[in-house]
């Protein structure tokens, strides 16, 4: 494969996720809400699936979130400073909230590590309860690599700042 092909699926990776499960969770709740309102009986185990793919697609919308800069942020000192400035503290917010992931990482994978060695399934699938659990480790580990992205977008912009003449 060409690199443009790697580059276009690294860059559109969690759309992709997104679109799958959300292709799949529609129609799954479609067909519940067919089975409980049409047929008076609802299936145990469309809901329990559901409730796991929304949990994916949380923990990867906030990892795409971080990719398309959505994520909630106040900006009240953002007009105050100059461009460096703002390039300097939009480093160090994005150093916090690697901070934070990477806690969410490593505390997540103990509790996903610890129900797997429980061998605690879930109820109607009989899923082992791993999975729905590792979307927390998983989504928190690609909000790091986007951040990690952000951060050099920002240097290279206050390179770009400091070669057209300093301070603005």
């Amino acid at each position: 494969m060409s690199n443009s092909i790697w580059s276009k699926l690294w860059n559109n990776f969690e759309e992709y996720i997104l679109i799958g499960l959300f292709s799949i969770v529609a129609p799954l709740m479609l067909l519940q809400i067919i089975m409980r309102y049409i047929f008076g009986n609802s299936l145990s185990w469309s809901e329990e699936l559901a409730r796991y793919i929304f949990l994916w697609l949380i923990w990867l919308g906030a990892s795409y979130g971080v990719k398309r800069s959505r994520h909630i942020r106040i900006e009240i000192i953002k007009g105050k400073l100059s461009k460096k400035g703002n390039c300097i503290i939009e480093i160090i917010v994005i150093l916090i909230c690697i901070g934070f992931c990477v806690f969410m990482v490593l505390k997540g994978s103990e509790l996903v590590s610890m129900i797997f060695e429980l061998r605690q399934t879930s109820a109607a699938l009989r899923l082992p309860m791993g999975y729905p659990y590792m979307s927390v480790p998983v989504g928190c580990s690609l909000m790091i690599i986007r951040y990690i992205e952000k951060i050099y977008e920002t240097i290279k912009e206050m390179r770009s700042i400091e070669m057209a003449g300093g301070v603005q």
